[in-house]
């Protein structure tokens, strides 16, 4: 409630106990219970041995949310792995074939730019990128979309059957943002100069 001239009887609500309890570092900490709609929401306390570990545990925490808002946004999972961006690249350099010139090489560079996801993924999992894109880029050639890097494996594999997914909104929002980012500097009629 922003002001006290929104408070309703309906954005209301009450309470059994509301007290304040010490932790064991001492801490204040106010505890509610006994709320009467209780589903609608949710207390996370989280502690750590040190301010390091307190903040990799919120970090972690976050990005579960963030998973779960887009869950609840879009209902759909795709395969993990790098298998979309593959999938993607792959109908790119297709549909490249079709186009003559500056076009051509537009659609080739967009597949090349999708094919870094991958190429990363394998990187940091300490496979071969290039052998392990190769391997990738022929699965979804011949048809095998659901192939992806199965980093446990250390293998590329059916990552779909692995249950390795991802949302949606995720992969989407992440190749719209790059493509805007992109297309702005593009725009830009000067020279960029990158700092190295």
């Amino acid at each position: 409630i922003a002001s006290v001239d929104h408070f309703t009887p309906e954005a209301l609500g009450s309470a059994d106990l509301v007290e304040e309890i010490k932790t064991s570092n001492d801490e204040a900490v106010v505890k509610v219970t006994g709320l009467q709609n209780s589903g609608q929401a949710v207390s996370i306390l989280l502690r750590g041995s040190n301010k390091l570990v307190l903040e990799e545990a919120d970090r972690s925490l976050h990005d579960a949310m963030c998973v779960i808002r887009c869950l609840v946004k879009k209902r759909a999972l795709l395969p993990g792995g790098g298998a979309p961006e593959m999938e993607v690249a792959v109908r790119l350099r297709q549909l490249a074939l079709t186009k003559q010139g500056a076009e051509q090489y537009c659609w080739k560079a967009y597949a090349d730019a999708l094919e870094v996801i991958p190429y990363t993924l394998a990187e940091n999992a300490g496979l071969s990128p290039i052998g392990t894109v190769t391997e990738l880029r022929n699965q979804h050639a011949n048809g095998n979309k659901d192939f992806g890097i199965n980093v446990r494996k250390g293998c590329v594999t059916n990552i779909k059957d692995e249950n390795v997914l991802q949302p949606l909104l995720v992969t989407s929002y992440a190749i719209k943002q790059a493509s805007e980012t992109v297309r702005s500097i593009l725009k830009i009629d000067d020279i960029v100069m990158a700092v190295r």
